[in-house]
């Protein structure tokens, strides 16, 4: 059986921006740092980054607010030059005045001989390198249009971008631009990581993520609950070898339901994906005009056009809705699967056009070891609210999915979101070029597969997306992203599987 490795280590371990803020301090005094060498650790890791991404280059731009940001910015700009780089200082506000250990940070540069400017955009064009420390995790509302300004020339300026803990103008819990967001190369988040820079746009827009605790991460760790976590491959340590005296029927039998006339390649992929991930047996009930391009080039698999009932009842766990439809056969079959599985609960996976059905159907009653699989397409009508809506705060919208429909949710997309309506996980794998169709179709038949092979509901989509997205990222580095293909992965799935 699928393990995971111990306790999550701090870099799986997702928060949100305010328990950063809200327990820094306590944790710094556990650890017998202050706050202002805090300020110290974090300048020096963002030049120490700012060189990793420009290692032979000398000029620097560093943009400051008026928040705890801007001290750190302040520190790197002075470790900057002192290290011999030609810095430039710029804040939106030169003439407001800051406070604490920020006011402390700015006049150490300016002690140095450095000076705050007012920004201006030929200074680009002496630019090697920016780091951006304009807003930090406080930020509430629309970003103002003097920052706002600035953010958007350098993002058209095509410069290098380090940012400090998060882009400047992006929500740091949910990963939603607040109207204009620096697009960073490197974004160097401190202490914890938090939650919005792992999904969605955030993911977009902070680049490489790279975490420093400043040496007080083990003491944030026990302070602080981690309102979710990373999921990676290699957190997993596999399914169990099989005894040898095993045969296919201790190996799970998945019943894939869906390829309505016309639509058959979406359930040839979910079929074909489980038999690649270990099911025993895969038997596909599809609709008749279907049945011969479904199991053509795969006679593995067995494929009927009647005897649901008999189906349903054969198999250990079961998969709807790929190439289902919504016409009256889709509706007739949807509604009669439901209706067997609320009466003969079994592990069961909905997506696609049967989540589109569950969207409209009035009478919703919950399955137990239900799993739900929507885009945000698919999770904008299933909750009756706008696609902008859900990518805006996706975390928030897997659990409404999951809890509204009593399920464990995979809300798909950049930085895959898994919910069992009490924690979230994240999946760090994945690429653009897995944005192509059938590839949803393709995470639907691991889903199967694994609940099929014995796994529960929460241990199945957790490994699954995660074999799912490390097999796409291993494709693309071997033959690019473009031009790959939701059946381009089955080889290594089957690879990662038994590993």
């Amino acid at each position: 059986m699928l393990e995971k490795s111990n306790a999550p280590s701090l870099t799986q371990k997702l928060y949100r921006a305010d328990q950063v803020r809200q327990h820094e301090q306590a944790a710094a005094q556990q650890s017998g740092i202050d706050m202002y060498s805090l300020m110290q650790k974090a300048g020096e890791a963002v030049f120490e980054q700012a060189v990793l991404l420009m290692p032979n280059t000398d000029n620097y731009l560093v943009l400051v607010g008026i928040g705890h940001n801007a001290g750190d910015a302040y520190v790197a700009a002075l470790t900057a030059a002192k290290a011999g780089k030609n810095v430039n200082l710029c804040a939106v506000e030169p003439e407001r005045e800051v406070q604490g250990d920020v006011a402390r940070a700015k006049q150490a540069w300016l002690d140095s001989g450095g000076t705050v400017q007012p920004f201006s955009e030929s200074l680009l064009s002496k630019t090697d390198v920016i780091i951006d420390g304009l807003l930090g995790t406080g930020i509430n509302g629309v970003v103002r249009a003097e920052f706002a300004s600035v953010i958007n020339a350098v993002n058209q300026s095509g410069l290098p971008v380090v940012s400090i803990d998060v882009p400047s103008g992006l929500c740091g819990n949910s990963g939603e631009s607040l109207g204009a967001t620096i697009e960073a190369n490197v974004t160097v988040t401190f202490i914890g990581i938090k939650l919005g820079l792992t999904t969605g746009a955030g993911k977009q827009y902070c680049g490489k993520l790279v975490l420093k605790d400043l040496g007080v991460g083990k003491a944030f760790a026990k302070i602080a609950r981690s309102d979710a976590t990373a999921l990676d491959i290699a957190h997993f340590k596999g399914l169990a070898p099989r005894p040898v005296n095993s045969h296919k029927g201790n190996h799970g039998r998945l019943l894939c339901i869906g390829g309505n006339a016309g639509m058959s390649g979406a359930i040839r992929l979910t079929s074909e994906a489980a038999l690649r991930t270990g099911t025993g047996m895969v038997k596909v009930f599809a609709h008749a005009d279907s049945k011969i391009q479904i199991c053509a080039g795969r006679p593995e698999l067995m494929v009927i056009s009647d005897g649901l009932d008999d189906a349903l009842a054969w198999a250990t766990s079961i998969v709807i809705g790929p190439g289902l439809g919504t016409d009256a056969w889709a509706k007739n079959i949807f509604d009669r699967v439901m209706e067997y599985c609320q009466q003969n609960p079994k592990p069961i996976v909905i997506d696609a056009d049967a989540l589109n059905l569950k969207a409209v159907n009035t009478t919703f009653v919950a399955l137990p070891d239900c799993m739900i699989t929507p885009h945000s397409g698919e999770a904008s009508r299933l909750l009756n609210v706008s696609i902008e809506e859900v990518e805006s705060n996706r975390f928030n919208y897997a659990r409404q999915c999951a809890q509204r429909y009593d399920a464990t949710c995979v809300l798909k997309g950049a930085g895959s979101i898994v919910d069992n309506q009490s924690h979230s996980w994240v999946c760090r794998h994945g690429n653009p070029g897995m944005a192509t169709a059938g590839m949803g179709d393709v995470l639907t038949g691991i889903l199967g597969s694994l609940v099929a092979q014995g796994l529960d509901t929460d241990m199945a989509c957790q490994f699954g997306v995660s074999l799912h997205a490390k097999a796409g990222d291993l494709v693309a580095e071997k033959y690019g992203q473009r031009g790959l293909l939701a059946s381009d992965l089955f080889e290594t799935i089957r690879v990662l599987v038994n590993e």
